[in-house]
């Protein structure tokens, strides 16, 4: 058998061994899940699907499994290295015994994204990753604490090796955040549904479908653990509407029930909690309350210098008062330091998930 042969069946093995000296043996399979067919000018296209990647360690010792969902702009990549090549936060979870499922959303990267089907798209320039992402420090008056940021392996400026090899792994995603919401939480329920009960760990874009799935799943939804979730509840800084529904663009479900979003009462708080914080919009009490999410735990992640740093406490204060048990954690109350908003990347991306597990291991009891 030629080189040549060899290497094309490796590339279209869909089950394969790997590894390295730090890591477990694992296999890799990867399968599609969601979608539908639509009829497209005569033709038939299937649209809406999504992507995953299932690692399976050779001995699974943890009784869930783990999902991993990333943010904008990014891939199911995010977990699996980090730019300046050490391992990503997929490798741990099979150390740890975990299977992990990986999924690139519906409309992009591997899920194909069709014109006739899908709507426009989106890309992050090169400034924009430097100067929220890997560079924050080095650029005065974004937020209080962008000054903080310490943690980025490199430069975190073009012409870096690191930054490029991390820049060159952003793909375009969908720019409507309403047709994101319904894809992936559309695609996260047909994947519970396959896989059964599962942890969700979400980040950034990808942190209000964590709420969708499990809104519509909750039995299956054990436990979710969410990084820097998009936010805040209402309106942004600026004064724009950010989630209208409180943790979401789409519908959640409230009790009492509402049928739109404006039947939340809400207002701003009157001063902020601390000068380095925004004013939070909050529900008026008696407070709707999120039914379908009130028994599942929660890990809250805020690292200490992203731009989420200011504005997260707000998603956690409307959850806690919406009945949704969560625990909040600033990184740096943890004694970690100078962490930005991709900090799965970061050169204490370890130290960052061993937290995780830490606090996943101490459910053990809530999530069998």
């Amino acid at each position: 058998m030629t080189k040549g042969l060899i290497k094309l069946l490796a590339l279209f093995s869909l089950t394969v061994s790997a590894a390295n000296p730090t890591t477990n043996q694992y296999q890799s399979e990867v399968f599609f899940v969601g979608g539908q067919y639509k009829k497209v000018n005569n033709s038939t296209l299937f649209t809406g699907q999504m992507f995953v990647e299932k690692w399976t360690p050779e001995k699974v010792t943890q009784p869930l499994p783990i999902v991993l969902i990333h943010g904008a702009g990014q891939s199911a990549v995010n977990w699996m290295t980090t730019p300046d090549g050490r391992q990503g936060w997929a490798h741990y979870f099979i150390n740890q015994g975990y299977v992990v499922y990986m999924v690139d959303q519906p409309a992009r990267s591997r899920s194909a994204w069709h014109p006739a089907t899908n709507g426009d798209l989106r890309i992050f320039s090169a400034e924009v990753i430097e100067k929220k992402f890997t560079a924050s420090a080095q650029f005065e008056g974004q937020w209080p604490q962008a000054g903080l940021h310490t943690q980025w392996p490199g430069s975190g400026r073009q012409g870096d090796p690191i930054f490029d090899q991390y820049y060159s792994s952003i793909v375009e995603s969908l720019k409507s955040h309403v047709e994101s919401s319904e894809l992936v939480s559309a695609a996260g329920v047909a994947l519970l549904d396959k896989i059964g009960p599962a942890i969700l760990l979400t980040h950034s874009q990808s942190g209000p479908f964590g709420w969708l799935i499990a809104d519509k799943r909750p039995n299956l939804v054990k436990a979710i653990v969410t990084i820097e979730p998009s936010g805040p509840p209402i309106k942004n800084k600026a004064g724009k509407s950010s989630l209208p529904w409180g943790v979401s663009v789409i519908p959640v479900t409230y009790e009492p029930a509402i049928a739109m979003p404006e039947e939340l009462v809400v207002a701003q708080q009157p001063i902020a909690d601390s000068n380095t914080l925004v004013r939070c919009w909050e529900q008026q009490e008696p407070a709707r309350q999120l039914v379908n999410l009130k028994d599942i735990p929660v890990l809250f992640m805020v690292s200490e210098s992203s731009y989420h740093a200011e504005y997260d406490h707000c998603t956690s204060n409307w959850l806690t008062q919406a009945g949704v048990n969560n625990d909040f954690l600033r990184l740096e109350q943890q004694g970690i330091h100078g962490n930005g908003h991709m900090l799965m990347l970061e050169k204490n991306n370890m130290e960052i998930v061993n937290l995780i597990n830490s606090w996943l291991l101490k459910k053990t009891v809530a999530l069998n």
